[in-house]
């Protein structure tokens, strides 16, 4: 058997894009929500736990890291957004304009991910020739 990782990279790429997948359907129930009374903004933290599963050792290089990640760490996780804070009387924290905002960031990383991914395909296929 062949050992190798040269898909260690498109691995973790892949995970950030599902993560961004989620925050896109998230910001749309946030959006879909903005008039519900009682309700919460809801986001997705990917970012911190791949912060915590690349760790903090400058002396190691991003190749090494990358390749020890688990998939299994790699997890998005949902989680309630300010839950004790509201803009309105009726209890909701959804902020209109700052969704928009946060959905136009998430799909410029979302195709941005996309575009990594396509960029780690060629390279391989570029070696393979």
């Amino acid at each position: 058997m062949i050992n190798t990782n040269a898909f260690d990279y498109i691995n973790v790429l892949d995970k950030a894009a599902d993560a961004s997948w989620l925050r896109n359907e998230v910001i749309g129930n946030n959006i879909a929500n903005v008039d519900t009374p009682g309700y919460k903004r809801q986001d997705v933290s990917f970012e911190e736990e791949l912060r915590k599963a690349l760790g903090n050792n400058r002396y190691v290089t991003m190749d090494d890291k990358v390749s020890d990640i688990k998939s299994a760490d790699l997890k998005p996780r949902l989680f309630t957004d300010y839950a004790n804070f509201s803009y309105r009387l009726d209890g909701n924290n959804v902020d209109i304009d700052n969704e928009g905002v946060m959905l136009a960031e998430n799909q410029l990383k979302y195709q941005g991910l996309i575009t990594s991914i396509n960029s780690e395909f060629s390279n391989l296929q570029m070696v393979m020739k």
